[in-house]
This record gives C-alpha cells, sequence and structure tokens, in this order.
C-alpha cells in the first residue's frame, strides 16, 4: 500500500509485553459479606486443566459472532492477547475494508476448531468476494481461568506473521512480469517459492518498471521480509518488466528438489558471473532463508579454513594434516565423526576428503585469531555488510572470536553464520578464484555498486579444486556427486545445534559453470538431505 496508508501492525515483541491484558479481560468478582466478625468470602476458585467440549464450542462461537458483527473489542476480549488482537482485528474491518464476514466452524479437534471465512473486500466502489480456511486453539487462561481463543495473527488469515499487516487501497508498487534470462515468465503458480523474492523483486523494482498500480487486498509483511503479498486485486495496474538472472530450467530442478525435505533451501549461482541461477526454499514459515539464513555451516566452512592455512604458509594440499582421534584447544575437546579412524600421516587433502575436524582443529594455535576472518572478508568477499544482490541478503559472518571458538569456527561452529547463497558463492570463488558478488537483476537495472574482494591465488585454487574434486569422486560427497559428469567438486557439511537431537545437513559442490550450495535444518550428515537437492541443481548444467 502507499505509504500513507493506515496499518495495524502486530508486533511480537509488543504481544508479549501486553499478553497479560487479555486474561484482564476477565476480572473476578469478590463478595465481601460481614455479620458483625468481618468474614470475608475468598474468590471464587479458578478453574484448571483443559477446556471442555463446551467451553471450547461457546468461545469459539462468541468469538466468531464479534467478529462476524466487526465488534473488535468483543472478539479481542475473548482471546489471551486482548489488546494485540484489537488491533488487527480492528484493521481487518477499517484498513483491510472486508465487510459481510461470515464464518462456518469445522469439527474442533481437540481444543482445535478450524473454520471458514467468507467475506467481500470493498474499496472505491469496487468489491469482490473473499474466502480462506484457518483454525483456532482454545486454551485455559492462566490468570483467570477462563477458556480463551489463543491469539496469533494466523487465527485472522493463515498466511499472517507477527508483524504484518492486512490492508486494502493501492498497491504500495506497480506490479512486474519477472522473467528469467532467457525471457521464460516466473510466476509464483509456476515456482511456489519465488513468492517472497518476486513480492521483494516487485517492491524495489515496480516504480521504475515502467508499470502502473492496482487496487489491492494484500498483506504487508514486517520483519525482514519486503514487499506485499497480494491477495486479491480489485482493480489490475499495469505490469512492469523486470529481468532477472534466474534460470526458468535450474529453478525449476531446484524447487523440485527442495520439496523432497522439510525446511530446506538452495541456492545455485553461475561461477564465471555471480549470476544467481536458482533460489528455493522449502519451509513451513515461508522465509527466505537461502538468501536471510544465518546458521553455522558445518563442514563446508572447511573450504575457507583450508584457504587460510594455505595462504597463510601453514600447510598445502599435500602436506601435512593429521588427522587424530580428538583435537584440544584451549580446553575444549573436539571429535570426529563417530567410526572415523585416525590418520596421523594425512594431508590437507586427506583430511579435506574425510572431512576430519581435528585436522583443523589441530592448527588452531598457528592461525590468529583474525586470520579465518580476513580470509573470508579480503579473498571470499564474506561479512562485510555490503552484498547489493537486488533484493535483501545476508554476506555471512565470521568473526574473530577467541577462545574455544578459534578452533570451532574452523570447522564451521562456534560463530560463523551462513546462508546457502554465502556457500555458493563460496564455492564459486574456490573454482575460479575471482569473488563476484551474487546478483539477482542484473547490476544493469539500477547502476548499484557491487561488494569486491581481491580473490585467490592460482595455485590456491588449484589446490582447493583438487580437493574439492577428490572430495567428490571419492570422499565424503562421491554418494550423490560421482554419478554426475563434467568438472566437479564438492563438500559436505553437518552443522550440530544446541537443543536439536539430529545436526543440520550442508553442501556445497559445482559442475563446470554452475555452483550450488543447500542447507537442510535437522537433514542429517551433509550427503544424506543437503547433498541430493545440490546434486539435481547441478545436473541441469544451468
Amino acid at each position: 500500500m502507499r505509504k500513507g496508508a493506515k496499518a495495524a501492525v502486530i508486533g511480537s515483541v509488543f504481544a508479549v509485553m501486553v499478553g497479560g491484558a487479555g486474561y484482564g479481560a476477565y476480572n473476578v468478582v469478590t463478595s465481601i459479606s460481614g455479620d458483625g466478625g468481618g468474614r470475608a468470602d475468598g474468590p471464587a476458585p479458578v478453574e484448571t486443566g483443559p477446556p471442555s467440549g463446551t467451553e471450547i464450542k461457546e468461545t469459539s462461537s462468541a468469538f466468531f459472532a464479534a467478529w462476524e458483527k466487526g465488534d473488535a473489542a468483543d472478539a479481542a476480549a475473548r482471546t489471551n492477547y486482548a489488546s494485540n488482537a484489537e488491533q488487527l482485528l480492528t484493521g481487518y474491518r477499517d484498513d483491510a475494508h472486508l465487510t459481510h464476514v461470515r464464518i462456518t466452524p469445522g469439527t474442533p479437534s481437540g481444543a482445535t476448531v478450524p473454520f471458514s471465512v467468507k467475506a467481500e473486500v470493498s474499496y472505491d466502489g469496487k468489491s469482490k468476494p473473499f474466502s480462506y480456511d484457518s483454525e483456532l486453539t482454545v486454551v485455559r487462561g492462566e490468570t483467570t481461568g477462563k477458556a480463551l481463543v489463543a491469539w496469533k495473527p494466523s487465527v485472522l488469515h493463515p498466511e499472517l506473521k507477527d508483524g504484518d499487516t492486512l490492508v486494502t487501497g493501492e498497491s504500495s508498487s506497480p506490479a512486474i512480469e519477472a522473467v528469467d534470462r532467457n525471457n521464460v515468465v516466473l510466476t509464483k503458480a509456476k515456482y511456489p517459492s519465488l513468492g517472497p523474492i518476486l513480492d521483494a523483486l516487485r517492491e524495489k523494482y515496480g516504480d521504475t518498471a515502467g508499470g502502473s498500480p492496482g487496487i489491492e487486498l494484500a498483506i504487508r509483511h514486517g520483519g525482514e521480509e519486503s514487499g506485499d503479498t497480494t491477495l486479491v486485486t480489485l482493480a489490475k495496474g499495469r505490469a512492469g518488466k523486470v529481468r532477472t538472472t534466474l534460470s526458468a530450467s535450474a529453478q525449476a530442478a531446484a524447487e523440485k528438489a527442495v520439496t523432497g525435505y522439510a525446511e530446506s533451501s538452495v541456492v545455485a549461482v553461475k561461477p564465471s558471473t555471480g549470476e544467481v541461477l536458482a533460489v528455493a526454499n522449502h519451509r513451513q514459515d515461508g522465509f527466505n532463508a537461502a538468501f536471510l539464513g544465518k546458521l553455522a555451516p558445518g563442514s563446508t566452512m572447511k573450504i575457507i579454513s583450508a584457504a587460510t592455512l594455505i595462504d597463510n604458509g601453514i600447510t598445502t594440499a599435500n602436506g601435512p594434516a593429521p588427522c587424530t582421534d580428538t583435537g584440544v584447544w584451549q580446553s575444549q575437546t573436539f571429535h570426529n565423526l563417530t567410526g572415523m579412524k585416525p590418520q596421523e600421516n594425512a594431508t590437507l587433502s586427506d583430511s579435506f576428503a574425510r572431512s576430519c575436524n581435528t585436522a583443523f582443529v589441530n592448527y588452531a594455535d598457528e592461525v590468529k585469531v583474525d586470520s579465518l576472518t580476513n580470509e573470508a572478508q579480503q579473498r571470499f568477499g564474506l561479512g562485510q555488510d555490503n552484498w547489493k544482490t537486488g533484493i535483501a541478503s545476508f554476506d555471512g559472518s565470521v568473526p574473530a572470536s577467541g577462545g574455544p571458538d578459534t578452533a570451532a569456527n574452523m570447522i564451521g561452529q562456534g560463530q560463523v553464520q551462513m546462508s546457502p547463497l554465502n556457500m555458493a558463492s563460496v564455492t564459486a570463488t574456490a573454482m575460479t578464484g575471482v569473488f563476484r558478488q551474487p546478483v539477482i537483476v542484473p547490476r544493469s537495472l539500477d547502476d548499484r555498486e557491487l561488494a569486491t574482494a581481491k580473490g585467490l591465488s592460482s595455485s590456491t585454487v588449484a589446490q582447493l579444486r583438487s580437493m574439492m574434486n577428490r572430495t567428490a569422486v571419492s570422499g565424503t560427497a562421491a554418494g550423490v556427486m560421482s554419478t554426475l559428469g563434467g568438472s566437479i567438486g564438492a563438500k559436505t557439511g553437518s552443522a550440530e545445534v544446541d537443543g536439536q537431537a539430529v545436526s543440520n545437513s550442508w553442501f556445497t559442490g559445482y559442475r563446470n559453470d554452475i555452483a550450488a550450495a543447500a542447507m537442510t535444518q535437522e537433514g542429517g550428515h551433509g550427503g544424506d538431505a543437503a547433498g541430493p537437492i545440490v546434486a539435481a541443481v547441478l545436473r541441469t548444467g544451468g
């Protein structure tokens, strides 16, 4: 919507601050009686335990009835976050211009009640029907013991998240027709995970792409997401054309590959140019983790660590890197994967291909606290917050953290954070020696300044490519890479996360002039989940 449009903002932090307000809507009335002795009856006992079936029906029915009438205060008072709920319920009527609301409850499943909504969105003399399904859950108020609707934005609409607003009016930017590098039209319908990316491209380039705004009901996203998600178009604007660097064939392969693994993301880039060929996410939250994720990359980080050891003259691909049973750094003991046998005479290439942690940890006392940071920033272009891909992205973070983290960072744990975009770029730099900042729209579109780095020497590139090729042919990545033809290389990774029983699966690799990286949360070893995703994308050849 245009900047002046009024909208009720849902804030997750705000919700926590005012959470008690919902319970306060039901004050317990106490009676005080006296017989001359001043005796007072105590407050009525507070109900405990799960809500009964009768309470679930009565509470949800009363909430639906108030919502249908447009009585935001009454509906909100029947939730456990009344203040937060009232803002959005008021906006549903006043800002989204939704009227004639009819709600049909379904059959409850325990305390959860599914329901369907039919409404009419009207604005500036134009109207259209609007229908969708959602659900709510009835809980026991902690303070009052009353049965209340557990409030969250998705009760009002399943796509609403904390920080989102629901508004109707002139679109915040004209619609766009996004096309790939070969002029193939890219749509959310055909490439579902491109939805947030197309929204972001529209928000940034819609005004300059030659289109005109339309009238629509949309979700305006808060947080790190940008752009609007259109729900109903009342009047079409004229779409402007935005050319991207994406490849429809690589995108299709990426979309299909991630659907096989929950909470997965993948990015593919063209090493010779830095152009993003594909970006796909398969996540319940719809977050573009492929570009914005911030997670420990596990042993895929050993590409940068190996380059650090080589560039600082500590060892070489054919030089020593003993794989010991354990590695100790500042009283912290590091281990290898279960079952990995020690190899005291191992070279860096041996330990890289096997993904031996201790071989890298054992060199922690020979690198400076900022050696890995400098390598990442100066040669791989990471961690300086200056990437301008065309949409919001994370540039990676390799802080110069001392103590045990000096060793942990070497194996992609500690304080290191990466996204699949970052690791695809790392692989592209490793195979070409040149850091080319990834872009999803051509620089010529807006003449923005791209990040630069000095890259790698030809000697370091030759050693990294040799080690990555060995890993792909006979090392930990061979299971998914060995069937691919052409010039190939890869690195596996699994990153342990506190509170997770299963590690995150990471994998990055290249084939000819395409490099890709994937991450699957709680996917296990690198070759288990992320590996097949990367291999499927590399197989397309861009």
